[in-house]
This record gives structure tokens, C-alpha cells and sequence, in this order.
């Protein structure tokens, strides 16, 4: 169909301009260093180009076609891959030829820095939303903050995707920077003031980074397995999340009378209303509707032995923990 399309419309590419494309994958290649995958779209891209690919430049050192073969040049409309770029690029990032290697670095560090200031106002924003919810007593939700490191964007994108989507009404999980290449100082120092958990995917800490995230207490985790890294997520979100208790109540037992025992101490003589009554459950003494003591049942006795538990409609004896005052007619 693309090709039918192309012969309709007739559509032609300049191969005298300089070289357009566009990134469509890239990594960060142990041997080679950072790698983009690309569509020449416009002109021709030659080995020895200066390039800038979106925050990235570089001098083109090798060009690979879409079989892994060494070419010298790729016209429009070729895929190829190459080698020798300061660091690994975005996928979508367009690829432009530059008239030499000091100007792209130029746009570059401009580029970075244009995109430098969106990042903070986003982190403001979000400090701005938590102090709101500070002030209107709505801020219920933890906040589990990561910083992803990977060897490929795709693989960035997946974890963004996978853990941010774990977020629940009481846990939130951040991906506060995600990023191809290795675990750098920077990111330490990032996690560290954001207090988060760097998640690296295939790549390890570089120059001090393992130092400085040992001083800094930053966590560090490594995983060759997107599934491995949700599956710790959510334990981590769970170690978060404090104990929930839920009240389940059994029944109710009228005192209608009370013994002194040598060796047991007090005894309610009781009759279960409701429900039934329980060995070792919790228990709360209540007189004319208000609460005279709360805690464990010591010991139930049915007749004269030790039962576990006693149903509506028949009598029982209940000692209860620490011999509260107990009177006729208490519940």
C-alpha cells in the first residue's frame, strides 16, 4: 500500500539537501557506546558527518545497514544505524547534518537547556499540588519516587509505562527521571534529594556512583527482567502501606452474675444474647452504654470445662484479662 501511495502522490525526497531522519530506537551499546536506530528521510547521511540528534551531537565514526553490513552513505528512506554520538538520544529525536562538530555541540547544550526548564516547573508543579494537599488534609497518598536507567529507550519507556501504572488511591509511584546509559553521580544526587529508588535495566553505576550512593543510603536495584522490577515495586509499595485493622463483631454476653474464685480469680456468669462468644477474642465491658475496660478473654468455661467458644442462648463463665471491676447486668 505504501508503494501504491508512493506512485499516486508521486512522492520524491531531495537526496542534495543535507540529511534529515528520524530516531526510532537507540541505546546504549556496551562496546560501542550510545547507538541510534534511524529513517533517513531527506538528503543523504555520509560516515564523517557532524550530526545533532535532538540534545545529542557527534561525529558519524560508523553506519551500519539493516542487515549489520558497514556502509559509507544511505539515501532517503534507508534505516541505519549509527555509532559515535555524545549520548543516547530519544526515540522520535529528528537527526540533522551540521555544518561541523562545534556548532551541533552548540545547538545541543542549547537544546538542554530549553528542555531543562520544563522538567523544573513540572517538579514545582507537583511540590506545589502536595503542599495544597497538606493544607486541605488530603494527603493520604504515599509517594514511592524512581529514577529509571536503562540500555535502551524502549526499555525507559516500558518501565515508565509498567510501574507508574501500579499507582493505587493510596500509593503513588513517580518516575522522577528516566534516562539510556549507566548510573551516574547525577542521578545519585537526584534520587537522593527526591528521596527515590534508582532502578538500572541492564546497566550498571559508572566512576563513583556506587560510592556515592553507598554515603547517600540511595537504594540501588538491578533487574534483566521488566517483570522482576514490578514484582519488587509492589512489594515495596505494600511495606509502605500501614496495617489495616477491621472490627468484626462476634456477639454480646449479659453478666447475671459474679464469682470470686480462689485460684481464677473474677468470673462473670454470663448468657450469650447474640451471636456467639469466643476463646482469646478481643472483648470490651460495657455498663449503662459506656465502656468500663477493653482487652483479651481470659478464659470460657461451659459448666466446668474450658470450651473455645459458646453460641446465642446459652450460659458460660468469662474471666477477663487483668480482673476488671465487673458488676450484674454489665455487658
Amino acid at each position: 500500500s505504501l508503494a501504491l501511495q508512493n506512485e499516486l502522490l508521486e512522492l520524491k525526497a531531495d537526496p542534495k539537501r543535507p540529511a534529515v531522519g528520524t530516531v526510532f530506537e537507540a541505546k546504549l551499546d556496551k562496546g560501542r557506546g550510545p547507538v541510534a536506530r534511524l529513517l533517513v528521510q531527506e538528503g543523504v547521511l555520509r560516515n564523517g558527518d557532524a550530526v545533532l540528534v535532538g540534545a545529542a551531537y557527534g561525529r558519524i565514526r560508523a553506519m551500519y545497514d539493516d542487515r549489520g553490513k558497514l556502509i559509507d552513505k544511505a539515501g532517503p528512506s534507508t534505516p541505519v544505524e549509527i555509532v559515535g554520538l555524545s549520548e543516547v538520544p530519544m526515540a522520535g529525536d529528528k537527526l540533522y547534518v551540521a555544518a561541523d562538530l562545534r556548532k551541533a555541540q552548540e545547538v545541543a547544550d542549547q537544546i538542554k537547556m530549553l528542555t531543562r526548564r520544563p522538567a523544573e516547573s513540572t517538579r514545582n508543579d507537583d511540590l506545589a499540588a502536595r503542599v495544597a494537599a497538606a493544607i486541605s488534609g488530603d494527603a493520604a497518598q504515599i509517594n514511592i519516587n524512581l529514577v529509571i536507567k536503562a540500555d535502551a529507550q524502549g526499555a525507559v519507556e516500558g518501565l515508565k509505562k509498567a510501574l507508574t501504572a501500579l499507582t493505587t488511591e493510596k500509593v503513588r509511584v513517580s518516575v522522577i527521571h528516566g534516562a539510556v546509559g549507566a548510573i551516574t553521580e547525577t542521578d545519585v544526587q537526584l534520587a537522593s534529594a527526591s528521596n527515590a529508588v534508582i532502578i538500572g535495566f541492564n546497566v550498571r553505576p559508572a566512576g563513583k556512583a556506587q560510592a556515592a550512593a553507598d554515603e547517600a543510603r540511595v537504594p540501588l536495584k538491578f533487574y534483566t527482567i521488566i517483570y522482576e522490577a514490578v514484582d519488587d515495586v509492589k512489594a515495596l509499595m505494600l511495606g509502605q502501606l500501614k496495617p489495616t485493622f477491621i472490627e468484626k463483631p462476634l456477639g454480646k454476653a449479659e453478666v447475671r452474675m459474679v464469682f470470686n474464685i480462689t485460684k481464677t480469680g473474677v468470673v462473670a456468669g454470663c448468657m450469650v444474647t447474640e451471636g456467639l462468644v469466643r476463646r482469646n477474642a478481643r472483648a470490651r465491658l460495657r455498663r449503662e452504654n459506656a465502656v468500663k475496660w477493653e482487652g483479651k478473654l481470659g478464659s470460657l468455661r461451659r459448666i466446668k470445662d474450658d470450651v473455645k467458644e459458646v453460641t446465642q442462648g446459652f450460659e458460660c463463665g468469662i474471666a477477663l484479662e487483668n480482673t476488671p471491676d465487673i458488676k450484674a447486668g454489665d455487658i
